[in-house]
């Protein structure tokens, strides 16, 4: 089973900090929305299904000590909470995404009781962490239907179960056709500047006896012009309207080769991971982080303190260099565009829709 990443516990918000991995498995108990932004920021969270998640409980965090009666005060609390909470990280939308069902949630419900608003908000954050773990398992279910007995996989950054709620998106794929009985390969790429594929992805799949090798960046061409890779899988931190997808900076270099060298390169992601206001990736916002993760490896600079350094955290793979995008609700291969017409996406109206024939609605 995969770590459990993040949840609520008596009254704190608990996650695995990531920063700690490979070599020790740290959860800590944040109990205050400054401290959660931070996690946010320095990757003790991370994986953008998880992030969205932190924004979520880190909303009912942020108010669960208001001493207000009114709703409509209470919900001036949450949106000035979700505000904060949303400038941690730009790139992945699945936190902007549950912010604003958390925030429409105490719109819709101003009227009522500032008491009746925290229940509510509570149980959306806690539907959040369900609809996470039942979209993991339906991507698993879809992605490893493309996955054949002896396939050698390849895949970029972390996208496993430490990035969710539960099994993951990339590597739940893999989790789920080991389950099956299919006998697989998979080369990590380590995924510089932090190393998240070394730490993180190779840590979960070998916990989940899947055979695993650790590779530099740079070497997955050579792998591939050896045909040693059959498929790529990975995951997403935003996808445009389009199909455009952003991910860990480096997974365009994959993508490129990948369409050279003629080999199947799959995204998996939640349908809350699309952005359908954005039409194509060029209008993703691009996180750019401290330089010193650059220059510097577990504190200790391998650079010149004084280089200069262009350090984004993501890039954008256009779709066409994209096989399939592998969702919970269906493997979708071009155009993307239908994904667009097809979602399922909540709207504010769907929200208080379902609020008010709620159990907790209904016993007000």
């Amino acid at each position: 089973m995969p770590v459990e990443t993040i949840r609520w516990k008596n009254g704190k918000v608990r996650y695995i900090d990531q920063t700690a991995l490979p070599h020790k498995v740290k959860f800590i108990d944040c109990g205050n929305v400054k401290r959660l932004w931070r996690a946010i920021k320095t990757l003790e969270v991370r994986g953008a299904p998880a992030i969205g998640i932190a924004g979520a409980l880190g909303v009912v965090l942020g108010i669960k000590d208001s001493k207000s009666v009114s709703g409509k005060k209470l919900s001036r609390e949450v949106d000035k909470v979700a505000g904060y909470l949303a400038t941690s990280r730009p790139t992945a939308v699945n936190l902007s995404w549950a912010l604003t069902r958390m925030r429409a949630l105490a719109r819709e419900n101003s009227s009522g009781s500032a008491a009746r608003i925290k229940k509510l908000l509570f149980k959306e954050a806690r539907k959040i962490i369900a609809e996470d773990k039942e979209a993991c398992r339906r991507m698993a279910r879809h992605g490893a239907r493309l996955i054949k007995d002896g396939d050698a996989i390849l895949t970029h950054c972390n996208a496993g179960g430490l990035a969710t709620a539960d099994y993951g998106t990339a590597l739940g794929v893999l989790f789920e056709a080991k389950k099956q009985g299919k006998r697989i390969r998979v080369y990590a790429d380590e995924t510089r500047p932090l190393l998240q594929g070394a730490r993180l992805t190779a840590w979960e799949l070998m916990r989940a006896g899947i055979d695993t090798t650790l590779i530099c960046d740079n070497m997955a061409a050579s792998l591939m012009a050896k045909r040693r890779i059959d498929k790529i899988f990975v995951g997403a931190d935003r996808i445009a309207a389009n199909g455009d997808a952003a991910n860990k900076i480096g997974t365009y270099n994959v993508a490129v080769l990948a369409k050279y060298h003629r080999i199947p390169f799959y995204v998996v992601a939640p349908l809350s991971t699309f952005d359908f206001n954005i039409v194509t990736g060029k209008d993703i916002p691009i996180e750019e982080r401290d330089g010193d993760e650059v220059r510097s490896i577990g504190g200790k600079f391998i650079a010149p303190k004084r280089v200069k350094v262009y350090n984004p955290a993501f890039d954008v793979t256009p779709n066409g260099l994209i096989t399939a995008i592998v969702t919970e609700k269906r493997v979708y291969r071009k155009p993307y565009s239908v994904i667009a017409r097809r979602r399922e996406a909540p709207t504010k109206q769907s929200i208080k829709t379902r609020l008010l024939h709620s159990p907790a609605a209904r016993s007000q």
